[in-house]
Formats: C-alpha cells, sequence, structure tokens
C-alpha cells in the first residue's frame, strides 16, 4: 500500500484505498456483522490502510460504535474520518439533523463516545441541508478544531460552489481550513469531471470517491447473474442503462481480462492513478482482499486512454465551448503572437 497526503499541503499522510463503515453493522438490514467487520479491518491494516471513513448515520451508529471497539487497541494507527448531517437515530428530529452548529456539536459529542476517542481526524459534513449558511458550518468546525475534537474538516456531497467559496472564506478569515471534497466518483459516474475535480485540483483538496465500484456493476457480477447489494441493500446501484456504461463495462472486462486482475481492480486502479482515494465498501474479508488488490495493478497508457475514452461524458457549458474555441487559436512558433481567428475582431 503506498501513502500520499489527503489535501495539498496538509502532510496527512493516508493509504491510497480508504475502507468505507458503511456496511459495519447490521442494523440496516444489510452489512457486515462485528466479527466480519473485525476481520476486514485487521486484514486491512496488514495490508498497510490506515483511512477509515464511517459516519453518524451509517447502520444508525453501530459501524461507529463497532469501530470504536476496534480502535480501543491501537487507536494512533489509523486516520478516522466520520461525518455529521443525517444523525445517527433511526427517526431524527429537528435539532440532531442538518449543517447548523447545534447539530454538529450534538453529532460530533455523540460520535466521539461511539468511537471512543478524544478526536476525529477528518469530520465531514456529510450533505448540505438547504438551509444552514456556510459562514455556520466553517465557523462551527473551527471551533470543533480549536477545541480538539477534530483535526481537519471537509465537505462531501457539495455543490462545487459551496465547496469553493467555503475553502476562501476560512483562507481569508484564518479558520480552520477545508482539506478535501467526498463525492461519488468511478468509471460509470464521471460527473464530477466537470465542476468538482477541477475546483479540487485548483484549491489544493484531497478527493475521496464513495461507490467507487459503482454499486457493485463495476465488480463484472451483475453480468454474471449476481445479485449482491442490488436486492441485499438496493441502494447506490448502477445498471447498464445506456450506452457508455455498457461501453465502459467491455473495456474495463477486456483491461481485466489482459491483466489476470479482477474488474474491480482495475476500476481502482483507473482512480488511484488520477490521484483520487477511492472508498471501498465491502461486506466480507473476502470482497476486501479483492479490492486491496488493486494497489497492486499498473495500467499501460493504451489501457488508460481505452478506460477513459469508453467511460467519458458529455461534459457542457462551459467545457465543451472553450475547448471548441481553443481549437480555432493558435500560436506562431517560435513567439507569443496570438493569431486570431477571421471571424473574432480584434479588440
Amino acid at each position: 500500500m503506498r501513502y500520499r497526503s489527503f489535501g495539498r499541503g496538509t502532510g496527512l499522510r493516508c493509504s491510497e484505498i480508504a475502507l468505507g463503515g458503511a456496511l459495519f453493522g447490521t442494523a440496516w438490514g444489510y452489512g457486515a456483522p462485528r466479527d466480519e467487520v473485525f476481520r476486514m479491518l485487521d486484514a486491512y491494516g496488514a495490508a498497510g490502510g490506515n483511512f477509515i471513513d464511517t459516519s453518524d448515520s451509517y447502520q444508525f451508529g453501530e459501524s461507529e460504535t463497532i469501530l470504536g471497539e476496534y480502535l480501543a487497541r491501537d487507536r494512533d494507527a489509523f486516520v478516522v474520518a466520520s461525518k455529521y448531517t443525517l444523525g445517527a437515530r433511526m427517526a431524527g428530529t429537528p435539532l440532531s439533523t442538518g449543517n447548523s452548529r447545534r447539530a454538529m456539536v450534538l453529532s460530533v459529542e455523540e460520535s466521539l463516545r461511539r468511537l471512543r476517542t478524544d478526536r476525529i481526524d477528518l469530520y465531514w459534513v456529510h450533505m448540505p441541508d438547504g438551509e444552514t449558511a456556510s459562514e455556520e458550518i466553517m465557523r462551527g468546525l473551527d471551533d470543533l478544531a480549536g477545541a480538539g475534537k477534530i483535526l481537519y474538516a471537509g465537505f462531501s456531497d457539495f455543490p462545487a460552489w459551496r465547496v469553493a467559496r467555503a475553502a476562501t472564506m476560512a483562507e481569508l478569515r484564518g479558520w480552520t481550513p477545508l482539506i478535501g471534497i467526498q463525492i461519488e466518483y468511478s468509471l460509470v459516474e464521471r460527473s464530477a469531471d466537470r465542476e468538482l475535480l477541477p475546483m479540487a485540483d485548483a484549491l489544493g483538496l484531497g478527493v475521496a470517491s464513495w461507490s467507487p465500484l459503482g454499486g457493485g456493476l463495476l465488480t463484472g457480477k451483475y453480468r454474471r447473474g449476481e445479485e449482491g447489494r442490488a436486492t441485499g441493500f438496493g441502494r447506490v446501484v448502477h445498471r447498464e442503462s445506456d450506452a457508455i456504461k455498457t461501453a465502459t463495462m467491455d473495456a474495463l472486462i477486456d483491461v481485466a481480462t489482459e491483466l489476470g486482475v479482477s474488474p474491480s481492480q482495475v476500476a481502482l486502479a483507473w482512480q488511484i492513478g488520477r490521484g483520487i482515494t477511492p472508498i471501498v465498501g465491502p461486506r466480507t474479508t473476502e470482497q476486501l482482499h479483492d479490492n486491496l488488490g488493486a494497489a497492486g495493478v499498473s495500467l499501460s497508457d493504451a489501457q488508460l486512454r481505452r478506460l477513459d475514452a469508453a467511460s467519458a461524458i458529455p461534459l457542457g457549458f462551459p467545457h465543451d465551448f472553450l475547448a471548441d474555441d481553443a481549437q480555432r487559436l493558435s500560436v506562431k512558433s517560435g513567439d507569443d503572437e496570438w493569431i486570431v481567428p477571421p471571424d473574432r475582431p480584434v479588440a
């Protein structure tokens, strides 16, 4: 397992594959029991993994509870990330959910108790509530960092403009900075290519991706007639619903066959090569071992181009407009004199 700083300039060294805790527990009716979670955590640590991502809402708090029991063995061996917004209760209340400072303080205190720790290394705002101002969120996160209850902060599932505004606000006011974003991203979900990833690159934010295997689609199991979470969980599932996804699956399976590895490993290696940290969410230790094998997969330039081309989506305005316009401009060799297209007036 290789390591890299999560966020430009942070020095927070995280393994290139993160382990997600959404299926730690069975309170949702689908997931892994405690003993299997412990086996997965043992295997992840033995492979060099150190980045664990959970949420107060996962399995109605059971995920954090199981993880906290495990962390009592060696808390300092892991970067622990958790989230607030949805709350841990099956039926949330107006005061326990949302992005408010009130919900934030309540959630972090309860998460710290379940995790049996005095700090959360990376605290995510899980998603926007459509009401709380960015000023309130960022000021609250700064207070938590000042109190030592969190070390770093990030936004999950926020639009690019809100992330950029919050990051700039924190920079100008000297508040604790945003260091990363968490987004859905995979070979079958590349909408983030339009705004979120360029924004993260420009601002030096780390990027962690949830559902990096498209809810199981990129494992190839649905083509084999298996169901998995499609029936057991019924959430975050992509199907071959359009020509782009079918072409992506064809290219993915072809590359996996060439390399003698699983489609899952190719899909994860593709993301790792793009500087993204995939958060794998296995339900069994066997699935985890397959996922971790991605760390040893090396894709050739030709294979990367095939996967990129098959999975590419239209970027829309202004990207397509600017790309087309750029092709009409050229620069004289040897100097910086621009040649203006004939239909464009010179100012």
